[in-house]
């Protein structure tokens, strides 16, 4: 089988996705899901855990503008992980001005994703440690609600990083010039 990238290219397709990778690049956008539907709730006006004081600065439309924003792009950015193991992280889509159609260079998918791993990992490491510490602007049932809804993001970064693994194996596997 091979993908149409224009009427002049023919891309032949990568060895296909292991099923695993697959599974994990689906489970990344779960694992963020979570906080995400967590921070909408603060959105619509819901406490979410938050005692009245603590929840006052969640009023501002700034507040929520942000919060809505930071949900919608940690899932985007969670999906592009699908990428990694579908036909769209091989060939840009049709669709996309300029470069639809167009080959993605193997390492322009890898570099990004692996530096997204990295940052991720790091990023949401202290979750675990969440309950370590208390929270004075939250009660005690909404800072345990709270660190249940960001445990999964612990597993992001690692789920990444093997999902990127398998790409970069799958594409540099049969690079002949070897230009990933």
């Amino acid at each position: 089988m091979s993908i149409q990238a224009n009427p002049s290219t023919v891309v032949t397709p990568a060895v296909p996705a292991p099923r695993w990778a697959v599974w994990a690049a689906h489970v990344t956008t779960l694992v963020v899901l979570p906080s995400g539907l967590w921070r909408i709730a603060l959105v619509l006006g819901y406490p979410a855990g938050y005692s009245a004081a603590g929840f006052a600065g969640f009023e501002t439309v700034g507040a929520k503008a942000w919060m809505l924003t930071l949900s919608v792009l940690c899932e985007l950015g969670a999906f592009l992980t699908i990428g990694l193991v579908r036909p769209w992280g091989e060939v840009v889509p049709g669709w996309v001005p300029l470069i639809g159609g167009r080959r993605v260079r193997p390492m322009a998918a890898v570099v990004p994703a692996a530096f997204g791993a990295v940052a991720l990992t790091l990023l949401w490491a202290n979750v675990p440690l969440w309950w370590t510490y208390p929270h004075a602007d939250m009660t005690r049932a909404g800072n345990l609600v709270v660190g249940i809804l960001y445990q999964p993001l612990v597993l992001w970064g690692p789920l990444l990083a093997a999902v990127t693994f398998s790409y970069y194996r799958r594409h540099h596997a049969r690079s002949p010039v070897n230009d990933c």
